[in-house]
């Protein structure tokens, strides 16, 4: 087998994948990346044409933006690897080995042109030795393959910035690999996809985009795509009403944690976390991330925050005000009343509501110190 990539491809009709199903598909992805459902149908018809070549290196890393991708159940795994792009080099999903692997990689390189998704941290200390595939360095293999691409994805937060590997004291001085290439002045277009893992379909999309439209996403100065990071997890959290209405668990099992109330008070790091988790599920299962199931978020998108502050611990909060805040454009006084006073009275007690949960968090450190000397 001289290129096993090539013989992973096969059409939608072979994977028993309905168009409509592979329509669908591509227009969630186009969702995605924030583009209209036209562009979806477009990546479908680009895709029967000629799928896009994509070559994926593994570094330091779980592997679990990869489980993840496996999990894709709408369409699943086969008919989303196999008939919406031609993986040419995955070594996880691949059944060969050795040689046969690399025989592989060497033609993708050849031909050039694809997009290089990296997956986990590269290692710099003592010249990379601390992660080799094919008996080469991390290093030496993500240049070589990145020289020949059309550009670069980073999926998950190890390849983005340096992830698990590079938490203290980062024995083996793992980084993200944008931090390799700028070193090694190879300019491509770089994407970063951070998350622990990263979600599936934010992958897919802008790898779609980029093949359909030769385009990337708006990016911000990360190097991550607004559409999925341009806001902080806090402003869409289900269990934002009930920080609006000063309603907090306080610990672990309590009736407000059993009630579904918000976080912020066992450290959720949501109000400084920037990602889509709560909009995009994970494997189309709704609840399907930490605070779905009950946990804080623990700010895996973010290098500052995840391996670097602990978890119980609370963060400034950036968009304290609600969405519910701001006044309707033709309000309705009926209730309160039409006098000056009646709507004064009426704003009054609407603001206290609504900062009900600003109030209360500002008061918690306050109050937490309290218990602590008492």
């Amino acid at each position: 087998m001289d290129n096993i990539g090539s013989q992973m491809i096969s059409g939608p009709e072979t994977k028993g994948v309905s168009r409509r199903d592979f329509i669908k598909v591509c227009s969630v992805a186009a969702a995605a990346v924030g583009l209209p459902a036209w562009a979806g149908e477009k990546m479908a018809e680009n895709v029967g044409k000629k799928k896009p070549s994509v070559v994926w290196l593994h570094f330091q890393e779980c592997t679990g933006c990869t489980e993840s991708l496996l999990r894709t159940s709408h369409p699943d795994v086969g008919a989303l690897i196999l008939d919406l792009v031609s993986v040419d080099y995955h070594e996880t999903l691949f059944a060969a080995a050795g040689k046969q692997i690399e025989a592989a990689l060497e033609t993708a390189k050849k031909a050039g042109g694809y997009v290089l998704v990296v997956e986990g941290a590269i290692p710099k200390k003592d010249d990379g030795i601390y992660c080799m595939v094919g008996g080469k360095t991390a290093v030496d293999s993500l240049v070589e393959c990145a020289e020949k691409a059309a550009a670069v994805i980073c999926i998950g937060s190890c390849s983005s910035w340096g992830g698990v590997p590079s938490a203290a004291p980062n024995p083996t001085q793992a980084v993200g690999a944008p931090e390799i290439l700028k070193e090694k002045g190879i300019k491509k277009p770089v994407v970063t996809l951070p998350g622990c893992p990263a979600n599936p379909y934010n992958l897919l999309g802008t790898v779609l985009q980029f093949a359909t439209f030769g385009t990337l996403p708006k990016l911000d100065e990360k190097g991550r795509p607004a559409f999925a990071y341009g806001r902080v997890i806090h402003e869409d959290c289900p269990r934002r009403p009930h920080f609006d209405a000063g309603r907090f668990a306080q610990a672990y099992g309590d009736e407000g944690h059993r009630n579904g109330w918000c976080l912020y008070k066992i450290g959720c790091k949501g109000p400084q976390t920037h990602a889509n988790c709560s909009l995009l599920s994970f494997c189309e299962v709704p609840g399907a991330w930490p605070i779905g199931i009950g946990h804080p978020c623990v700010g895996c998108t973010e290098q500052g925050i995840v391996f670097n502050v602990p978890i119980n611990q609370n963060l400034p909060i950036e968009h304290p005000t609600a969405p519910m805040a701001y006044p309707a454009i033709h309000p309705e006084h009926g209730v309160v009343g039409g006098s000056p006073v009646a709507v004064g009275l009426g704003g009054a007690v609407i603001g206290a509501l609504v900062g009900a949960g600003v109030v209360a968090s500002r008061k918690m450190a306050a109050a937490d110190d309290a218990d602590g000397k008492e």
